[in-house]
């Protein structure tokens, strides 16, 4: 059972479903305008956030952001019809790779096997659609490159492209008079690849671009807000693996062992996750070292 929840005056979110990878839908409410930050993974997603914005008194949204053009973040735009949609350059260019696909078991299991789709996302698919494949995928009208400023009336919002491995057109939405920091989908590891995996110069160059920004509450699309401290937290041991990922050449045994000894405990499951992701992104890259 999804259910809505707002941070401070102006900005309210979803929550997230991992069975479907419905993931967060945010909405930033302005005195003028209303922002709607992704659309959703299917029109029934996004149409659930509207009814229960409805019945908080929150109007329907006047803009939709596109975070990127993973499908369970555009796949409800076509419900959205009414609001004036938004992306980046990359992201409608990725999007329109899409227009010629179908989306019928069939196609999605021969996409798996060719490589071309991942299980992952074909599950998931088939769980968010079991009655109705009634996928339209839409393009956004608006697109810009690097970052633009909304201002909706009583709040900012800041659009920046910051790419990661995620995915390179990942855009982020700060909410500035909240100090709230949307990173959607953009801080974690490449799902796409035979491997899952973080890079080192990638994930130093995301991190670099999210820490110039002052916020206090970070919303991650596939988790829940969290704060500055667990935000700074998990960067700094993206950091510290990523530094020993290149010191260690991708050695997965003296990256453990070395992350260990500065943490002064053995590893958590997560920390265990991060370094193997981080190895496999060096081997992506530079071969296997051991």
């Amino acid at each position: 059972m999804q259910s809505i929840y707002n941070i401070g005056s102006r900005f309210w979110y979803m929550t997230p479903v991992s069975e479907t990878d419905r993931p967060i839908l945010g909405m930033v409410v302005g005195e003028d305008r209303i922002l709607m930050i992704d659309a959703g993974n299917s029109e029934s997603h996004a149409l659930i956030f509207l009814e229960m914005l409805t019945e908080k008194g929150i109007s329907n949204p006047d803009f939709v952001l596109l975070t990127h053009w993973h499908w369970d973040h555009i796949f409800g735009l076509s419900a959205l019809g009414d609001a004036f949609s938004i992306s980046s350059e990359q992201t409608k260019d990725e999007i329109k790779k899409l227009l010629p696909l179908s989306w019928s078991d069939e196609a999605l299991n021969q996409r798996v096997a060719e490589g071309t789709e991942i299980e992952f996302c074909s599950s998931a698919i088939k769980k968010e659609f079991q009655e109705h494949r009634d996928i339209k995928i839409t393009l956004p009208l608006l697109t810009f490159e690097d970052k633009i400023e909304m201002d909706l009336g009583g709040v900012t919002c800041i659009l920046q492209q910051v790419g990661g491995d995620h995915a390179a057109d990942s855009v982020v939405v700060y909410v500035k008079e909240e100090k709230i920091l949307f990173l959607a989908d953009c801080i974690y590891a490449d799902i796409f690849s035979p491997k899952w995996n973080f890079t080192v110069d990638g994930t130093r160059g995301l991190l670099d671009k999210l820490e110039t920004f002052d916020a206090e509450t970070y919303i991650l699309s596939h988790g829940k807000p969290i704060s500055r401290e667990e935000f700074r937290n998990e960067a700094n041991m993206l950091r510290t693996i990523a530094d020993l990922t290149e010191k260690y050449e991708g050695n997965m045994a003296r990256i453990s062992s070395e992350y260990e000894k500065q943490a002064g405990r053995v590893l958590t499951e997560d920390e265990i996750e991060t370094v193997e992701y981080f190895v496999n992104g060096y081997e992506m890259n530079y071969g296997n070292k051991g």
